[in-house]
């Protein structure tokens, strides 16, 4: 069985790519993160075989998953999942509390989406991105992983289960190509890594891909400076396993091929292959 993540930021501008890409890959189910669409083009990718959920809201966000093995009990949206808008509250970057308003609590993000596939439970997830250290979006992006945290723990049982997608957050500095160059950047501070790792205790595996560049299996580079050509990267779109589904990952990589030529995303798909 084929399992994939891809950030395709924007899947109007990408949707050939998207089409070409699941032709040639042919993954079983593929989890998409920054679809930017309120109406996934479902019509496309049904014609190669595949279901789709989808959760959008319009120009930013949103996620889906496509599959080719089945989709049932589909859940949109974590339990306690905080809401943002800005200037909405005065929390601190170092509380982990949802974010409210005086009018009631800010809109919830179209950022997470649950499906079973075939034997697996997978979850796409889009983490908001946190801005900068201090900013309210920071707050908020804490918030969100505590709620993803909180979500996945009441899921984990028997059945193989994975969280995958943009987690906007590297978990070592092994993920960045240099860290001097993040030193006061989000994606990279101690309370966001902190809060892989409670996420990451329940009992989770990092599915580390291989790379097919380089050593180094990064899957984002940022479209500014040429900086995809000299592998100024970071490994930020994850794959995290329960033990009953990392216990049949045969083969993982990061497909760069993905991030060359015209018009690409800026980051590249992570395949998975399970032998179930």
């Amino acid at each position: 069985m084929r399992i994939a993540t891809w950030n395709v930021n924007s899947v109007t501008a990408r949707l050939p790519r998207l089409l070409e890409w699941l032709q040639d890959s042919a993954p079983d189910a593929l989890c998409v993160q920054e679809t930017k669409v309120a109406d996934f083009p479902s019509a496309d990718v049904e014609s190669l075989g595949y279901e789709v959920a989808a959760h959008g809201d319009g120009r930013w966000n949103g996620v889906a998953i496509l599959s080719r093995v089945g989709l049932a009990d589909v859940r949109r949206g974590l339990d306690g999942e905080p809401g943002y808008a800005p200037a909405a509250s005065t929390a601190t970057a170092q509380e982990e509390l949802p974010l409210t308003t005086t009018d009631g609590p800010p809109p919830r993000e179209a950022r997470a989406l649950a499906a079973t596939c075939g034997a697996v439970r997978l979850w796409s997830v889009y983490v908001p991105n946190g801005r900068e250290p201090g900013h309210e979006h920071y707050a908020y992006k804490l918030a969100w992983l505590a709620a993803l945290r909180d979500t996945v723990a009441a899921e984990l049982g028997e059945s193989p289960l994975a969280v995958l997608g943009d987690f906007n957050v590297a978990p070592t500095d092994a993920d960045v190509w240099d860290p001097a160059a993040f030193v006061g950047s989000t994606h990279v501070t101690p309370p966001e890594r902190k809060a892989l790792e409670r996420l990451r205790a329940l009992g989770l595996t990092d599915v580390l891909p291989r790379a097919m560049k380089h050593d180094t299996p990064f899957t984002y580079w940022d479209y500014r400076a040429g900086n995809f050509h000299k592998n100024f990267g970071m490994r930020i779109d994850l794959v995290y396993a329960s033990a009953s589904f990392a216990a049949h990952v045969r083969d993982s990589y990061v497909d760069r091929d993905a991030r060359k030529g015209k018009g690409p995303s800026d980051h590249a798909p992570v395949v998975v292959d399970l032998d179930l």
